[in-house]
C-alpha cells in the first residue's frame, strides 16, 4: 500500500512541477506584451490611432471580403463586383472601384464610388444606384500614365502610408 501511496504522491508532484513550469515559461511573454516602450516616431501632433480591439467588430468589414464581391441595387440585382479598394496617403479608404457591365472579363468598365455608399446588407454589399447610373459614370483609370501611380505597390514618395 505504501508503494502506491509513492506513486500517487510523485505522479502529482510531477503535474504540479509541470503546471508549474508552463506557467513560469509563459509569465515573462505575458509581461512582455504589457510592458510599455517609449515610441521614438511619435510626436506631439501625431495623429495615428490605437487599435481599440484585437477582434473585427460588427461595423468592420475585412478589405480582402470585399475584393471581388458581387455589388446588388436595391432591387437585388447584381450591378457588379468590387474589384479595388483605394487608399489615400494616410491610409484611408478614398474610394471602392467597382467593376460595372464586365461579362468573362470583356466590356464594361470600373467606376469608383465612396465607401459610404456601399452598405453591408445580410453579408452581401449593396449600393443604391442602378447598373446603368453606374454604366453613366466616368470610368475610373487604376493607373496615370503621367505620374505612374497605380503602377507600384508602395507610395511613390517611399514613405509609410498613415504617418
Amino acid at each position: 500500500m505504501s508503494d502506491l501511496y509513492q506513486e500517487e504522491n510523485v505522479s502529482n508532484a510531477t503535474r504540479t512541477a509541470i503546471f508549474a513550469a508552463i506557467i513560469a515559461a509563459a509569465a515573462p511573454g505575458a509581461y512582455a506584451q504589457t510592458g510599455t516602450t517609449p515610441d521614438t516616431h511619435a510626436t506631439m501632433s501625431d495623429t495615428r490611432t490605437a487599435v481599440t480591439s484585437h477582434i473585427i467588430q460588427s461595423d468592420e468589414v475585412r478589405a480582402s471580403k470585399m475584393m471581388g464581391s458581387p455589388v446588388y441595387d436595391r432591387q437585388n440585382q447584381d450591378i457588379g463586383k468590387v474589384s479595388d479598394i483605394i487608399l489615400n496617403k494616410d491610409g484611408k479608404v478614398d474610394a471602392v472601384v467597382v467593376d460595372v457591365g464586365t461579362f468573362l472579363g470583356m466590356g464594361g468598365k470600373r467606376v469608383a464610388v465612396p465607401l459610404s455608399d456601399i452598405k453591408s446588407d445580410h453579408n452581401r454589399l449593396t449600393l443604391d444606384k442602378t447598373k446603368e447610373q453606374l454604366k453613366q459614370m466616368a470610368a475610373y483609370q487604376l493607373e496615370n500614365p503621367n505620374t505612374g501611380a497605380g503602377t507600384s505597390t508602395s507610395p511613390t514618395t517611399g514613405g509609410h502610408l498613415g504617418r
